[in-house]
């Protein structure tokens, strides 16, 4: 592949609801331009770009994944990006180092959530959009269904540049209303001909409402269109252009990737239409001053990794865009982030799994680096004499948590590296070591991303694992107090004996009072040597609770009395005496589990929020407010117990078609109900005698 400067480069994310057929139309385009020889298919597993074999098991698409062609005397960067949202990081990740999005919608489903999840990312990242009409040979594919279904989710922005020449299973080709010529497929190309006379009055219609909204992006041509001057073809394309650029216009064109019709005309208007690569300034941080600068293509070398991935044999590799400068094969890079020096392995280009060596990347292309050792996504590498940095890829938190046992004794080691080795790839895994119970926990953005992790932790890493529901962190606490409570321990068994004598008070204290113990001892009946002994003993006591042995809380315990025996007392006496009279002083004092309470914030369309509140209600949780955000979308505010949403990601996406999303955090811990404490504690007590 020869090298190309950023003028004749464009960055396209390729993206749809999850089976639109984003990898099929990559596979196309693809085989369209010449970068391959054979056009390979999902339910194969054959395709370029989905190689993986998480990928080839399920026929989705779960990384973004890099497709360069080359098309007449340019170069398109074209990045295959998931269509489900549990690989949403890997769409965001893509959205940083791209400048256009070509979404892709199914001719018979029309506009799908993820086809709106997708405009909606493409719209916060301000990249213009082409909306590419795939499956115009399957029955029922209806072009003016789908523009009126389109133009009702998305608004009068999106203008039809091509029509469909013929239907179904007669879709033979393309009309193209600004050359007003049609094109019938005809191979690996396809034939002008003259529009057909059947279509001739709807595609000079569709022509007019064409240049009526072009004009709409220049004020001048505006003008002179109302007052009837014609405006010349070069006019019209300026002001296509310019509106697309602009996000004002949204082209929508068609074709059908099996058929392989509409994948040239296609790459034309991703050429014609879309941002070079080097025509948009950008902003970074200057880390001498600290200022947030704008720079454009001519400033020192900066690029941004948004990708990072490991192969078994290569290493670790960053993908990484070029906004300005030349990144070279045998120069070292500057970290700015971590403030370290790298010194790369290979440099190239990669076409799905397949590497192409590169001697240097230029500004606004995307390259490879093998071997970065310090480097991970979202970092800035630049020149060191003039230190950038791009703002962080601001990725959603995960919200799906599981406990992540070995299958194998002694490979808890062996999952913490590989665990750690994954989170380098994928920013939305989170690791936690839960001190309380001792879990290791792995959160990630739903079931299925959890899943193929664990899958590639085995086939990259030989590590197998479980994955089991997090043990709940109760709480156990009392709701009255208890007054001289003894607990006396007392042992001959010939020589030293034991000694112990203690006299308590307990009381329960506010919620977040923790643990508070008072020393009411005077006249010695507790020598002083040995109240720090039943403090201790009290401690301990209070990380194993009587009713399942949940750590203990907001519990004030004063010593009141006791005795000893001058021979016989120890430290050990007293502790033991201290547990005895905890114990005895928990029963009395009408002990109860508590649960953890979490704030919820659900974002849901308004004509679902009734079936979200609904489900939140048989959750025992407690409506607090709705809150009205964008158009058409609400927040729900709820607290909830934590072990009725431990599988809310999963809950949401069922209720919601996947488009409901959700956020929380932990609030505070209440009382269980009776009847589900008593299936916890005898849980509990099943859970520590299997493990007995």
């Amino acid at each position: 592949m020869k090298e190309y400067t950023g003028d004749k480069i464009r960055n396209v994310a390729i993206v749809g609801h999850g089976g639109a057929g984003t990898t099929s139309v990559t596979e196309a385009l693809l085989f369209r331009s010449g970068a391959i020889n054979r056009m390979c298919n999902v339910a194969d597993g054959t395709t370029t770009t989905d190689y993986e074999p998480e990928e080839i098991k399920r026929k989705v698409s779960v990384n973004a994944t890099l497709a360069p062609v080359e098309w007449g005397d340019n170069k398109i960067n074209f990045i295959d990006a998931p269509g489900f949202a549990d690989f949403v990081a890997e769409v965001k990740g893509a959205f940083r180092a791209v400048d256009s999005a070509l979404i892709v919608v199914d001719a018979t489903s029309g506009v799908q959530i993820g086809t709106e999840q997708c405009w909606k990312l493409a719209e916060e990242a301000g990249l213009p959009r082409i909306v590419f009409v795939n499956k115009m040979d399957r029955e029922n594919a209806d072009f003016d269904n789908i523009l009126d279904n389109l133009r009702g989710k998305f608004g009068k922005k999106i203008l039809p540049l091509q029509l469909p020449l013929g239907k179904e299973d007669k879709f033979e080709g393309l009309i193209d209303l600004f050359k007003m010529k049609a094109y019938r497929a005809n191979g690996n190309g396809s034939d002008e001909i003259e529009i057909p006379a059947e279509y001739m009055e709807t595609a000079e219609l569709h022509r007019e409402q064409m240049i009526e909204s072009a004009v709409e992006a220049d004020d001048d041509c505006m003008m002179r269109y109302l007052e009837g001057e014609k405006i010349e073809d070069k006019e019209i394309m300026d002001c296509l252009t310019k509106g697309i650029r602009s996000g004002l216009l949204c082209p929508m064109i068609c074709g059908s990737a099996i058929k392989n019709i509409g994948l040239g005309r296609c790459m034309n208007a991703v050429i014609d239409f879309t941002y070079p690569a080097v025509l948009r300034d950008y902003e970074v941080t200057n880390k001498t001053t600290g200022e947030v600068e704008k720079h454009d293509s001519n400033a020192p070398m900066a690029a941004m990794v948004f990708k990072t991935t490991s192969d078994p044999f290569v290493g670790r590799l960053s993908f990484f865009r070029v906004f300005s400068g030349i990144v070279t094969a045998d120069g070292p890079v500057y970290n700015s982030r971590r403030e370290m020096d790298e010194r790369p392995g290979n440099l190239f280009t990669m076409r799905g799994k397949t590497q192409i060596p590169l001697k240097s990347v230029k500004a606004g292309d995307i390259g490879v680096f093998s071997k970065l050792q310090y480097t991970a996504t979202g970092d800035t590498l630049c020149d060191k004499a003039n230190p950038v940095e791009f703002a962080p890829i601001n990725f959603p938190l995960p919200m799906y948590t599981r406990a992540i046992y070995a299958k194998k004794k002694g490979e808890e080691d062996k999952i913490m590296t590989a665990l750690n080795r994954l989170m380098d790839e994928d920013p939305t895994i989170i690791v936690t070591k839960n001190p309380v119970t001792k879990e290791t926990l792995i959160s990630g953005m739903g079931d299925q991303h959890i899943e193929i992790i664990m899958e590639r932790m085995l086939r990259k890493f030989g590590v197998d694992a479980d994955l089991r529901t997090p043990i709940i962190e109760y709480r156990e606490t009392i709701r009255a107090a208890a007054d001289n409570v003894e607990g006396k321990h007392k042992k001959q068994s010939g020589g030293h004996g034991q000694y112990g004598h203690v006299v308590i008070k307990m009381e329960p204290l506010p919620p977040g009072g923790g643990f508070e113990f008072v020393d009411e001892i005077f006249g010695g009946s507790v020598p002083r040597q040995y109240i720090p002994a039943v403090e201790k003993g009290m401690n301990e006591c209070m990380e194993k609770g009587i009713l399942a042995g949940y750590p203990c809380v907001d519990v004030r315990i004063t010593l009141k009395d006791g005795s000893y025996h001058p021979v016989d007392s120890s430290e050990m006496a007293f502790k033991t005496a201290s547990s005895i009279a905890f114990k005895k002083a928990m029963e009395a004092a009408k002990p109860v589990l508590l649960e953890p309470v979490y704030n919820l914030n659900v974002t849901v369309p308004d004509a679902m929020m009734g079936d979200v509140i609904g489900d939140l209600n048989t959750k025992r949780g407690r409506i607090l407010g709705m809150t009205p955000t964008e158009e058409g979308f609400s927040v729900v505010a709820a607290q909830v117990p934590y072990a009725e949403i431990s599988n809310y990601a999963v809950d949401l996406r069922a209720l919601t078609q996947g488009i409901g999303t959700f956020e929380m955090k932990f609030d505070h811990y209440e009382d269980v109900p009776a009847k589900l404490a008593e299936k916890v504690i005898a849980d509990k007590k099943a859970r520590d005698e299997a493990a007995e």
